[in-house]
């Protein structure tokens, strides 16, 4: 082993090892486990999340493989339908090609190429992160087994009437000219205006006033809708207005949805442009007037002046005629909720066109009970109630968009406007019975990203053909994911798969949280605060970090705003990190809370803990490598007890571990190992052993005992830590495992350990933990009194008890040699106590004699300099937070890590004066 541990050296080279002899595949075993990848997009980059994901699974997948499952991770990407197409449109644009001059043959030609040359770049930063995915078997929700698969499923729920076709409002992406799903639509709070316009009551006797934030809408108004119990109108109900500037009338209408304390208790009712309005619409039967084009400009049914206007101009236009009228009655500042498109940027409109449903309301009846008796469980369990929320007020689910790229809708249409469903138009015309004479034109929409993926679990182990595969790993034993798709992806998948296959796609659904900042602000490169996993794997260069974090924005104040930040953030750039330290952050971080705060100071301090285990594992083998180690069954060892007491901790651990990985408690599990392995392992157990293999009186069988234990217990806990930790693992396995007796040609196929009860002794640990209090008793006297560490130490005892009496009997050596004391007396109960410093382990009083081993005046100024540097810094944070301006204006975080500074800084003040008193008392 090198003498430190360098990350880069290994990974790769470990990674193509394990993805080349086909470790990743499916081993055999009797019982199988599986994972489905939730699908990255073929477009995608790894963000934290992302990561933090992968890992989960991981170790989910390297911990059953170890424990004997036969083990499928199914691997894949999503063909991304909007996100692609819009990537070869800009490379075409920057070309100066549309590709509406290629035509949609080509187009789709050119998406094929560039994903076969730039598409999946996350797969391969995803085998960075060590995810030990089965290559092999990855797929592509556009390959042909998969797509014959959605052509399938279309066709069959069609025919069971769960598809049709109709006409409902939509998010609609202006730009792009498609549907889109709810999760693609980011609302994000913007400064607007609320509009007041008077409309007359038809017949000339007064008006009411409504309140609109998109003023161009009122021309497809149907309605002004008041409360039915609002006292102010309750005689103009049924009553009529006249529309202003469209010169009809439209009704007054009582419903419960409006707010009679906002506004003026009238709403404008147009359900041609407002989800909430549509709905009103259809209970009180309105017509439905859509204004609108599919570029958003005002269409022909509007009022002729308005005909041809973009929705903004025609909103300039309305309010002028509007005020030029008399009607515009004020305008008021107003902070409203803008959806725009997460790919283009653009606001979304409700808008009125003809689309393909799914009948969900039909299939989501199995899929609530499905999870209400147990058969799918949700972990945290309190995330089914957000799942039985929405699936019992689910509405159809519309699934066509009208891209070019994705599963085309196998549809046909005649000159009437007929249309038949089937696998192509031969099919079609036979079914039929079409002859040659009528044209048949096939739909131009393709079906939505998340039709495909619905079909995840159990299309990727070739349905609908009844395959070995899908016999063996379906249902798949658990989904890893995120709260935000529970809806679009989760509750999809398990309707799809019930209705298809009889069967849950999952038996459990572990939710885990969203990644944030320290700050705990979500990641977004619009606030400079993304990290990418890679770049805190390999670590990145101050100017390259600000170049990634500002390229393309258009706002040159935000981009300056963010190289700032960026600079003071990381004024050195990001520092390499190596997988494992990220890897083991992930872990750490992954309890059952919604949000996970990502602290940079986290990875230092895991890349330390390799650090120590590497350096652990170095002085195993130098003290083990060509000497006995008792490997053999036939060799005769004697244990110490800090031999039995480190083989009873870890089957203690072993038994945690599996506890909390049983329990998705990686955060637990990852410290219940962390605390094994630098406290009890590296702190005491490596020191404890230096006592028997540096002693020239040592028993043979005594060294041997110990170099077996060192050897064995590493061997045990890296193979417990290497689900998490892979790669640092693998490496030091290498060299430890033949050692061990361990045979095989990789860690990833040993068997995961399991704890053994006859190896837990009780006594052994109560043994080696008063002895620890004792060691960490003089040890703490060393520090408080500034005690050199080298310096030798006569230590008295006093009380206690024959327990203490007996174990200071048979462990005087390791107190001797760990506590550097050369001489132990008991004290009897009349002898005088000297000046001493004192240290307590239970009722055992544990005296260090002072005289001769400190200098008490140099001590006492020491510590009056500490204490008056502690009160300057006390000074400027109590300032600091007594400033009413920082206060109020830094971020709550921010303002709370000050305060625990302060009370930090208190404390450590009370500490030194404490200090004094006890030196000026010797």
């Amino acid at each position: 082993m090198d003498k430190t541990f360098q990350p880069a050296n290994i990974e790769t080279r470990w990674y193509q090892e394990w993805e080349e002899k086909g470790y990743f595949a499916p081993q055999g075993g009797e019982q199988a486990y599986s994972i489905m990848i939730p699908p990255p997009n073929v477009t995608g980059s790894l963000h934290m999340g992302h990561g933090f994901q992968e890992a989960i699974m991981d170790a989910l997948i390297r911990y059953h493989r170890m424990s004997g499952y036969n083990t499928l991770w199914q691997a894949g990407t999503d063909h991304a339908g909007i996100a692609t197409q819009m990537v070869v449109e800009r490379q075409l644009e920057a070309q100066g090609i549309n590709r509406h001059d290629l035509g949609r043959e080509k187009f789709v030609e050119k998406i094929w190429e560039w994903k076969e040359k730039s598409g999946g770049a996350i797969t391969q930063q995803m085998r960075r992160l060590g995810a030990s995915l089965d290559w092999s078997r990855e797929r592509f929700t556009m390959d042909p087994g998969l797509s014959a698969a959605v052509q399938e499923v279309f066709i069959r729920l069609y025919r069971e009437g769960l598809i049709y076709r109709g006409q409902r409002l939509v998010n609609w992406d202006p730009a792009l000219h498609t549907a889109i799903s709810d999760l693609e639509v980011i609302s994000e709070e913007e400064q607007g205006h609320m509009w007041h316009f008077n409309y007359p009551l038809a017949g000339g006797q007064g008006h009411l006033t409504v309140a609109t934030t998109r003023p161009e809408t009122m021309l497809g108004d149907c309605a002004v809708a008041v409360h039915p119990e609002d006292e102010r109108y309750a005689d103009l109900i049924g009553r009529t207005v006249m529309l202003p500037l469209c010169d009809r009338e439209i009704p007054i209408i009582a419903d419960d949805y409006v707010d009679r304390e906002f506004g003026t208790g009238c709403v404008k009712i147009t359900p041609a442009h407002d989800f909430n309005d549509y709905e009103m619409g259809r209970r009180h039967g309105l017509p439905i007037i859509n204004i609108l084009n599919d570029d958003a400009a005002i269409n022909d049914t509007a009022p002729t002046p308005y005909r041809g206007l973009d929705r903004l101009e025609a909103r300039q236009r309305v309010v002028a005629d509007m005020d030029a009228l008399g009607l515009l009655d004020k305008v008021a500042d107003h902070t409203l909720s803008v959806p725009r498109g997460d790919r283009s940027g653009v606001i979304i409109e409700p808008y009125l066109t003809d689309q393909w449903y799914v009948d969900a309301k039909k299939m989501a009846t199995p899929a609530i009970a499905a999870v209400e008796n147990g058969d799918i469980q949700f972990v945290p369990k309190q995330w089914e109630n957000t799942y039985f929320a929405w699936m019992r007020d689910i509405q159809d689910w519309c699934i066509s968009r009208q891209l070019w790229w994705g599963h085309r809708i196998p549809a046909w249409y005649d000159a009437d406007g007929n249309f038949y469903v089937g696998e192509n138009e031969e099919a079609v015309r036979k079914e039929n019975t079409l002859g040659d004479e009528i044209i048949l034109r096939q739909d131009e929409d393709v079906l939505d990203t998340w039709f495909s993926s619905a079909l995840w679990t159990f299309s990727t182990l070739g349905w609908p053909d009844e395959t070995e595969e899908l016999a063996t790993f379906h249902p798949s034993s658990v989904l890893v994911t995120g709260f935000d798709i529970i809806f679009f992806w989760v509750a999809r998948m398990i309707m799809m798969t019930l209705h298809l296959r009889q069967e849950v796609p999952f038996h459990t659904i572990y939710i885990h949280g969203l990644v944030r900042d320290s700050d705990g602000q979500k990641m977004s490169k619009s606030k400079g605060n993304v990290i990418d996993p890679i770049d805190l794997i390999d670590g990145i260069e101050l100017e390259e970090l600000i170049l990634k974090r500002t390229s393309g924005m258009m706002q040159p104040q935000l981009a300056t705003k963010i190289e700032k930040s960026t600079r003071r953030q990381f004024p050195n750039g990001i520092e390499s990190y190596g997988t494992d330290a990220l890897r083991f952050t992930y872990y750490s971080l992954a309890s059952t809370g919604r949000d996970i705060k990502f602290d940079i100071g986290r990875i230092e301090g895991y890349r330390n803990f390799c650090n120590k285990i590497w350096n652990a594992a170095r002085y195993v083998l130098m003290n083990c490598e060509n000497e006995d180690c008792g490997t053999q069954n036939d060799s005769t060892v004697e244990l110490s007890l800090a031999d039995r007491w480190i083989i009873s901790k870890v089957q203690e651990t072993t038994e945690e571990v599996t506890r909390a990985v049983a329990n998705y408690r990686f955060d637990m599990a990852s410290q219940a190992l962390y605390e094994f392995i630098w406290n009890e392992y590296c702190d005491w157990y490596l020191e404890l052993s230096k006592s028997v293999l540096w002693d020239d009186d040592a028993s043979h069988e005594a060294k041997r005992g110990t170099r077996q234990t060192l050897i064995r217990v590493l061997e045990i806990w890296l193979r417990m830590l290497h689900p998490m930790m892979p790669f640092i693992t693998e490496e030091i396995w290498q060299s430890v495992g033949p050692l061990a007796g361990k045979l095989g040609p990789t860690i990833m196929l040993q068997p995961y350990p399991e704890p053994n009860e006859h190896d837990i002794d009780l006594r052994a640990n109560e043994d080696i933990e008063w002895l620890k209090v004792v060691i960490e008793g003089v040890r703490n006297i060393r520090g408080e009194m500034n005690i050199p560490p080298g310096k030798e130490l006569s230590v008295l005892l006093r009380k206690g008890d024959e327990n203490d009496r007996l174990r200071l009997s048979k462990n005087s050596q390791y107190l001797r040699k760990l506590a550097k004391i050369t001489q132990i007396a008991w004290l009897a109960a009349d002898d005088a106590v000297p000046l001493a410093a004192t240290a307590l382990a239970g009722e055992l009083e544990i005296l260090v004699p002072m005289a001769g081993l400190i200098d008490k005046d140099a001590e006492i100024t020491r510590l009056n300099r500490e204490i008056g540097k502690l009160e300057g810094d006390l000074t400027r944070l109590q300032g600091k937070l007594a400033n009413a301006a920082f206060v109020d204006k830094a971020p709550a975080a921010v303002v709370a890590k000050e305060q625990d500074k302060m009370h930090a800084q208190r404390q450590a003040l009370e500490t030194l004066r404490e200090q004094i008193q006890r030196i000026r008392g010797i």
